[in-house]
């Protein structure tokens, strides 16, 4: 199933132009029409504070993952949102994606999709009785792939040349896809009855892997007390538009990284390939990204050089997807009972970086 509001394809080429700011399916009598985003020049930590409050005032404890959301979108990068059911991982998105003036298509993944039903399909047009290409919901700036794990690995599989290359491929002909493109997808824990385990390369793809937690008493007071309307309220404008993020993108790619922190960052994920509890550790591409990730962090922190801070922030982000743990060290885990999966993950990032040198 997808969005109600698939984009519209009357030719063989999809438009590859940032699109114009367009509601999500179900906008609630709330929101109004998104003005414009702000003029060109605004410095990107002003951008993340605005960001950060104007979602704050529909989800509550959002600032942390908000900055991370940022951070992917200036690298270029993908987020998948983990949690149980409850827990505001849409609502989020889409207070997200309604702070932006980019196009943003929402995809409902279920078990009966096919992947036609992702990246579009060749169709005959009744009016000229020839072939078109049609486009899929996967042609936006912002996609919201709800619930991927309950769509086969055939399904999820169609989103594999998107979020790599910017394309897809339909009948051996490509399509680009507009820019700037986010994929933020959620999951419920693989525990749940009716998941699929993401494969390992579709899982490599993604920049970060949030796992949400449930909110504080205090957060979980402040919801209710906060949500005394019916329906969602999503924010009502427009904190940055196409052109600002390209300018942040190209700034991001400019900042600094000294030979010691590349050091530092190096050493960090070939250290996760021989660790005792991971079967499989972080890849190349793990580092490439893990870096576009720091280099954006630092521009959102008003820095133009990256930090060794900066890594040790995003380091379990980056990594706790990418670490596929030893099944005895996950047995044992279980077993003793001292913690979840999480837990486990948490502890062996925690040991790369007590044991990894931190250049000064």
């Amino acid at each position: 199933m997808t969005s109600p509001d698939p984009p519209a394809g009357n030719g063989p080429t999809p438009a590859t132009g940032p699109a114009a700011a367009e509601p999500p399916a179900g906008v609630v009598p709330h929101v109004v029409e998104v003005p414009s985003a702000p003029p060109a020049g605004v410095a990107p930590p002003s951008v993340l504070a605005e960001l950060q409050r104007t979602i704050g005032t529909s989800v509550v404890g959002s600032e942390k993952v908000v900055r991370l959301l940022a951070v992917a979108l200036t690298a270029g990068g993908h987020v998948l949102l983990e949690g149980v059911p409850g827990l505001a991982k849409t609502y989020l998105v889409r207070s997200f994606a309604n702070c932006l003036a980019l196009s943003f298509k929402r995809i409902q993944f279920t078990p009966d999709m096919l992947p036609s039903d992702v990246i579009g399909a060749v169709v005959i047009d009744p009016r000229t009785r020839g072939f078109e290409f049609r486009p899929g919901p996967v042609f936006g700036n912002v996609i919201l792939a709800d619930e991927i794990n309950r769509a086969s690995p055939k399904v999820q599989s169609a989103l594999l040349e998107a979020m790599q290359e910017r394309q897809v491929t339909v009948e051996g002909r490509s399509y680009p896809l507009p820019n700037p493109f986010i994929v933020i997808a959620t999951e419920n824990p693989i525990e749940q009855e009716g998941t699929y385990p993401l494969p390992e390369a579709e899982l490599d793809r993604f920049l970060f892997r949030i796992l949400l937690t449930y909110p504080t008493a205090e957060e979980e007071l402040q919801i209710l007390r906060s949500r005394s309307e019916v329906g969602d309220l999503y924010p009502d404008h427009a904190v940055v538009g196409p052109d600002e993020i390209l300018r942040y993108q190209a700034l991001a790619r400019g900042v600094f990284a000294h030979a010691d922190v590349l050091g530092y960052l190096a050493a960090m994920v070939r250290a996760s390939r021989v660790e005792p509890r991971v079967l499989f550790g972080g890849s190349p591409r793990a580092a490439v990204q893990f870096l576009n990730a720091a280099k954006a962090s630092a521009l959102y922190s008003g820095r133009s050089h990256v930090v060794p801070d900066d890594v040790k922030e995003l380091a379990f982000h980056v990594l706790n997807h990418r670490l596929v743990l030893h099944p005895e060290a996950l047995a044992q885990q279980i077993a003793s009972g001292r913690g979840t999966t999480e837990d486990l993950l948490r502890a062996v990032v925690t040991t790369l970086l007590d044991h990894t040198e931190v250049p000064r």
